[in-house]
């Protein structure tokens, strides 16, 4: 019973593998860019009892979705926002808008909706559009620009595109010498065999990860299937992309999948397509997000180019593509440790004020509150309002003193510490 319940388990793990690859690569080709720009919405239907709105838009492109911000009291709110949409093969090209009213403490009043077929747009080409709400009277402005991007497959060893010998043939004559000046812009094609990973970081508490691999070139983003509880994965996937400029650099980055949260990065390795040996499987060594510093693993690819080297030249003295897919903003630990410091000190010297003003009225030292009794009365009997600024002026020098003070005491205590950090690099040496 056990044996049979261990190759049940083992043949249901086969199913979920092979239909995670599915849903992956269903999910990861999306076939262009949709950049839109909400520039502003006319004559909006009041919905305030004042006969204005708090109107802001919700997009929608399949899983895709994005909100802007709120303008509040006005029925002709100047947005002025642009963002970007991916266009996948599977959810279709149909972009969903509705316009909403902004209530505090209540449900938001909906003022109406339009949709734009994507479909019926050329590639390439930025249109100004005027889109009528249907519900209601309103119009929305809208700049949309697609830009296609080039093919790209994902696929299993026994399906490699360059290992069938006609499929072969037929990209080499794509390519060719006699195809130079046939379709500019496709250079040629890389094919990416993403084998396995050796000896990755553990990156949950059982001391195993969930890696998957991400590959990036320019805009094609792929990734495969992740392998769960794994340090030594196996993916065994053939990845395709078209060329646009041989110059391009490939990067391959390996993440900890974590259901609740974000991504856990474990390394990453950034391939020129002019340094790659064709055919010639290769172990490269993970590094960090900057690639400055190897991290721990290795990851096994093998990668093939070819491209036609008259299209290549001529696409050297071209700008080159400007790559969409940019990093969410983190928020910088060291940032955020010296605002808190910041804070913390500006805190501790209030309360240190406050401290001591209270001992004064306390009469913890007859002395100092006596002191500060005179003083207090001679401020208020000869007060005058040019002493304020005065007043300032004096603490920013004394502040100045104090600072530069501090930043010699600061300077010798580094030095003192670079000192020590050379005195144990020379005993570890």
């Amino acid at each position: 019973t056990m044996l049979l319940r261990r190759s049940w388990k083992r043949s249901q793990k086969q199913q979920q593998s092979m239909r995670l690859t599915e849903v992956h690569r269903k999910s990861q080709l999306w076939r262009g860019i949709v950049s839109i720009t909400l520039i502003e919405g006319r004559n909006l239907t009041p919905m305030d009892p004042n006969g204005l709105s708090d109107p802001y838009a919700k997009f929608r492109l399949g899983p895709q979705k994005y909100k802007s911000k709120t303008v509040p009291k006005t029925l002709s709110p100047q947005w002025r926002e642009q963002f970007d949409l991916h266009l996948y093969e599977e959810t279709g090209g149909v972009l969903d808008i509705t316009v909403w009213d902004k209530d505090t403490g209540r449900r938001d009043d909906f003022i109406g909706r339009c949709q734009l077929d994507l479909s019926t747009l050329n590639k390439e080409k930025t249109h100004r559009l005027e889109l009528p709400l249907e519900e209601c009277r309103g119009v929305l402005v809208l700049l949309v620009t697609l830009t296609a991007s080039a093919a790209v497959s994902i696929a299993d060893l026994s399906l490699t595109p360059l290992e069938d010998p006609e499929e072969r043939r037929e990209i080499l004559r794509r390519y060719g010498l006699k195809k130079s000046f046939f379709n500019l812009k496709d250079v040629g094609i890389v094919q990416v065999k993403v084998l396995r990973a050796e000896g990755l970081m553990a990156a949950d508490v059982t001391g195993k990860s969930d890696p998957f691999c991400v590959l990036e070139l320019n805009n094609d983003r792929l990734q495969t299937h992740t392998i769960y509880k794994n340090l030594s994965p196996e993916w065994n996937k053939v990845f395709t992309f078209n060329v646009k400029d041989v110059h391009s650099v490939l990067e391959v980055s390996v993440f900890d999948e974590d259901r609740d949260r974000s991504a856990d990065f474990l390394g990453k390795v950034a391939i020129p397509l002019l340094n790659v040996h064709n055919g010639v499987q290769r172990a490269y060594l993970l590094k960090n997000k900057e690639l400055t510093s190897p991290t721990k693993g290795l990851i096994y690819l093998e990668i093939e180019v070819i491209y036609n080297t008259i299209k290549a030249a001529l696409k050297t003295v071209v700008p080159a593509e400007q790559k969409y897919i940019e990093e969410e903003p983190k928020v910088s630990k060291q940032l955020l440790q010296q605002n808190f410091n910041r804070v913390k000190r500006c805190i501790m010297v209030l309360f240190s004020y406050g401290t001591y003003i209270n001992s004064c009225f306390e009469w913890e030292s007859s002395q100092r509150s006596i002191t500060a009794f005179i003083l207090f009365v001679v401020v208020v009997w000869n007060f005058e309002l040019y002493m304020l600024p005065l007043g300032l002026v004096l603490l920013l020098v004394w502040n100045y003193f104090f600072s530069s003070s501090r930043e010699v005491a600061e300077t010798s205590m580094e030095a003192m510490f670079e000192w020590e950090d050379e005195e144990e690099d020379k005993e570890e040496k």
